[in-house]
């Protein structure tokens, strides 16, 4: 059997090892050192904010996001529901309750309209309304104008998971840089990857030092350990660092690539009646981390279910679009204000390898055993 093939597989080559190399040699091993301190600069720099602060995961930004931003046990935070577990969970780290707002079909990012009911219900409740947690999803940056204006009216700090969109923009501002923070995930599959790893962008000053303060264990600056507070062990290392810094320089052309993916399946699919690309090829503002097509089982005779299966047999990695929290056992208790449009999504959507580091005869084996699963179809219906 062939090599699988994965939807999003790291892509690191010479550069990424020169850098981490260097990083060994100088000898700065732990959490923390000079890769750290340029990477957060580097980043800062890219995104236009003032401050940087690189941290061990994407959740463990959005969990000290959140804390820096005053959410208490027992407020609530308002939420996309679609979206990965990980927006969730970090609320529930702060003793906080998730409530979850459905999508616009276009985007599948956070509905506005649905946002302000969901606003107005939570507060009906008594329930304190801390934060909005909008979620870029596939690379797609939300609609932060109306998300922005919304929050501002009511008064409750944004904190923007750009987890999945950097590179992206949103009318020509960076991803990242929008609401009082944004977090960034560089896990294995992002666009960019530090291995593990995630970071806090800001331009508040105070936020990013307590940030940094509660991601190296609240340590007072004593010669002892003193600790006044509850901590966290959340830093990146250095040799990470390192190589968040080489992925870096590549961004625009790993970008560049995965847009030439989502090219490729919308030529694939043009005269597929029933089947459409979920997000546009020419829309200079997505960072087309993942490819995704929406599949009306009514039109094309087929589901996404069985073109997945189709796929497996090659050995070819696809999923469907995120399971909404809101059918999650887990947060079944959970208030929601939805419109069908998640699950819609769920139900008929399939993301396709859309990786930078797809080579030619992996992109013709994903094109043939698409090709293969079409006309098959095309015989049999």
């Amino acid at each position: 059997m062939n090599d699988r093939i994965y939807m999003s597989s790291p892509d690191v080559g010479d550069l990424e090892e020169q850098y981490v190399v260097a990083a060994m040699r100088s000898g700065w091993i732990a959490p923390l050192g000079p890769d750290v301190d340029a990477f957060e600069r580097e980043m800062a720099d890219r995104i236009g904010v003032a401050q940087a602060v690189a941290l061990s995961s994407g959740t463990a930004a959005l969990h000290l996001g959140l804390l820096g931003l005053g959410v208490k046990p027992g407020d609530t935070v308002i939420t996309s529901s679609m979206t990965f577990a990980a927006t969730a969970n970090a609320i529930v780290y702060t003793g906080a309750r998730p409530f979850f707002v459905d999508s616009e079909f276009e985007s599948g990012n956070i509905n506005p309209n649905l946002l302000r009911q969901a606003i107005v219900e939570a507060r009906a409740t008594g329930a304190r309304v801390a934060a909005i947690v909008p979620v870029d999803l596939l690379g797609k940056a939300v609609n932060y104008t109306e998300i922005l204006a919304i929050a501002a009216e009511d008064g409750i700090p944004v904190l923007s998971d750009a987890a999945e969109s950097l590179g992206a923009t949103h009318r020509g501002r960076a991803a990242g840089s929008f609401g009082a923070a944004s977090v960034f995930s560089f896990n294995g599959n992002k666009i960019m990857t530090t291995s593990g790893g995630g970071m806090l962008m800001t331009d508040d000053v105070e936020l990013a030092a307590r940030t940094r303060y509660l991601a190296t264990q609240a340590r007072q600056p004593a010669l002892h350990y003193e600790h006044t507070e509850i901590g966290y062990n959340y830093r990146m290392s250095n040799l990470l660092a390192a190589l968040g810094r080489a992925q870096l320089t590549r961004l625009d052309s790993m970008i560049a690539k995965r847009r030439a993916m989502r090219e490729l399946y919308h030529e694939l699919f043009a005269g597929v009646e029933g089947v459409s690309i979920f997000g546009a090829t020419d829309d200079d503002e997505d960072n087309f981390w993942l490819t995704s097509i929406v599949i009306d089982t009514g039109v094309t005779g087929w589901t996404s279910d069985q073109l997945s299966a189709a796929l497996l047999e090659q050995n070819i990695e696809s999923r469907p679009l995120w399971k909404p929290m809101h059918l999650q056992p887990v947060f079944a208790d959970a208030p929601a204000v939805v419109d069908g449009t998640s699950e819609r999504l769920f139900a008929t959507g399939l993301t396709l390898p859309s990786g930078s580091a797809l080579d030619e005869a992996e992109i013709d084996r994903v094109r043939g055993a698409l090709h293969s699963f079409l006309d098959q179809r095309a015989v049999t219906g």
